[in-house]
């Protein structure tokens, strides 16, 4: 099996334009180093940048409804940032099949996170254009669906649950306790739902891409329950 068939493996996308991953791992320093416009990943990572965008708003979109665009733009840049996808670029193996120049060898290219971080977004740029959108967000979904699954809910309330456990034992010494009610669907689409109960009794439910994430959302439905609760009370 070759270097780069094995890969395609790890990316879950077999090319039928291997050019296209060929060329989403070469870095701009190979032109520099030849002194000649030579071909580089420089515009598909322009363009991977912009599918990621697209696709990962539109996931936040439908994960938060009611959440405004400022919280949906600072829940996004949350996952998108040069860290994160240097992260997602090391365990696929990227920087082993950088094409770089001679100095960028010397100098560590291979594990730089700003070349690493290029390198996932020209790959994405390539995967979108070898095998468009639903081949592309497929890719994205299974990368990020962690920290999806994880994300905080743009609410306003950073700890739901420690929220809600605070002001059920502000009035009793039981703690709510949170079950799994079911989960459905595939891997990477993976949905939970959760029911907080307090003292026996069912608060709420709520659903995401994770357990913890689904009792994030249960917490956070039985603090809007509590306290409209209070407000009519």
């Amino acid at each position: 099996m070759s270097a780069l068939a094995e890969l395609q493996n790890r990316l879950g996308h077999q090319f039928r334009d291997e050019a296209l991953l060929r060329l989403a791992l070469t870095h701009p320093s190979v032109a520099h180093d030849a002194n000649a416009p030579l071909p580089h990943n420089q515009r598909l990572e322009f363009l991977g940048d912009s599918v990621l965008g697209l696709i990962l708003s539109r996931e936040l979109y439908e994960k938060f409804p009611d959440a405004d665009e400022g919280m949906l733009t600072k829940s996004r840049a949350k996952l998108v940032n040069s860290g994160s996808l240097s992260a997602h670029a090391r365990p696929l193996g990227l920087g082993a099949h950088l094409i770089l120049s001679r100095g960028e060898e010397n100098t560590g290219g291979r594990e730089r996170a700003s070349a690493l971080t290029d390198a996932f977004e020209a790959v994405l740029g390539a995967i979108f254009l070898d095998g468009g959108l639903a081949a592309a967000r497929e890719f994205v979904l299974r990368e990020f669906a962690a920290e999806i699954g994880e994300l905080a809910l743009p609410s306003g309330i950073e700890n739901p649950k420690g929220e809600l456990q605070e002001l059920l034992q502000s009035k009793s010494p039981t703690a709510p306790v949170y079950e799994l009610v079911s989960s459905a669907g595939p891997d990477h689409e993976r949905q939970f739902l959760c029911a907080v109960l307090h003292d026996g009794a069912e608060l709420a439910r709520g659903s995401g891409t994770s357990k913890k994430a689904a009792e994030s959302d249960a917490a956070l439905a039985a603090l809007k329950i509590l306290r409209e609760q209070q407000t009519s009370a």
